[in-house]
């Protein structure tokens, strides 16, 4: 399935004016997502710029999530895709990456020079409790796509919690989580669709 055909509301309702806007709506969300952009794109592609519904967003997720590499990667490359082609997804990603490469590698320096400063490491703990929040606050505002979902709220509920407790918990690698539950809410939803 081509993920430009992952909707569920049929037309978007708005749209980038060209690959520049992509190029400077991916940097700008880029550079606000330390910890995670993922809480920040949710808010800016459709709360902001309306690009994609809540739906079309957590459609083009969950294809992010099961693809190699990381979700936001993905899902730049096929938003940027679904609205300019190859150069609307290479401006998505160049928007993604460019500014927070160059950050990154001015943080790794000073990183290593100033590792053993209790107060750096104590600040990198205390991000790492935002980055947390920011992650479970961006699942409670996505919740209610799961009215629509055909795997139905009892059993969307039932994975999300096997999920929790299979990684959470357990400490079962992500890989065969994925496979695994993936494959079984994969078939449920087929199941559900064709009856």
């Amino acid at each position: 399935m081509n993920p430009r055909d992952a909707t569920t509301e049929g037309t978007m309702p708005a749209a980038p004016a060209s690959p520049g806007e992509l190029f400077r709506v991916f940097n700008s969300l880029a550079l606000q997502g330390f910890g995670g952009v993922l809480p920040v794109a949710q808010r800016m592609l459709v709360d902001r710029h309306r690009w994609l519904t809540r739906e079309q967003f957590v459609e083009t997720l969950s294809f992010g999530q099961v693809l190699p590499g990381p979700n936001i990667v993905n899902m730049a490359l096929m938003i940027g895709d679904r609205f300019f082609g190859l150069r609307g997804a290479m401006a998505a990603l160049a928007g993604l990456l460019a500014a927070p490469l160059a950050i990154v590698l001015l943080l790794a320096a000073l990183y290593g020079q100033f590792a053993t400063v209790p107060a750096v490491a104590g600040a990198l703990r205390g991000m790492g409790a935002v980055s947390a929040g920011l992650v479970v606050g961006t699942a409670v505002r996505l919740l209610p796509t799961l009215r629509g979902s055909p795997l139905g709220l009892v059993a969307a509920a039932a994975l999300v919690l096997a999920t929790t407790l299979l990684i959470g918990v357990w400490r079962v690698p992500l890989p065969w989580v994925v496979l695994g539950l993936g494959a079984a809410a994969t078939a449920l939803a087929a199941w559900r669709l064709s009856r």
